[in-house]
């Protein structure tokens, strides 16, 4: 199911860029069609658990950020969708608006999440 990338045949992690272009299109077409119960909700929690633990690693560990969220502006997710996840996120550890608000910070590469004018 994976589009396995040749050139990282000898990386560990190498697959894991494959497969998650794979499961970005497939949960795409699971929502489309009505069937997303087909996959656990323990498979979502993992895959969300998961893809927090890396973005925070590498935009710490690396002193950077870059959009977390595939496509541009809501291509791939709509608002509500992210806003419903973030609520059950905040949920699931006990905190609330109050606490994200005071870790919510503009960043100094704000820019890369603003609209490009056209000329």
């Amino acid at each position: 199911m994976s589009s396995f990338d040749p050139d990282r045949r000898n990386d560990r992690y190498g697959w894991v860029d494959g497969t998650a272009r794979d499961i970005l299109r497939v949960s795409a077409e699971l929502v489309h069609t009505g069937e997303a119960s087909r996959v656990s909700d323990e498979a979502v929690a993992q895959l969300l658990t998961a893809a927090i633990r890396l973005y925070v690693a590498k935009s710490d560990g690396e002193e950077r950020t870059f959009p977390p969220i595939a496509g541009t502006r809501d291509s791939e997710m709509t608002p509500t969708e992210l806003l419903s996840a973030v609520s059950e996120m905040l949920r699931a550890l006990h905190l609330g608006p109050m606490e994200l608000a005071l870790w919510y910070r503009r960043r100094p590469d704000e820019h890369t999440y603003s609209v490009k004018e056209r000329s």
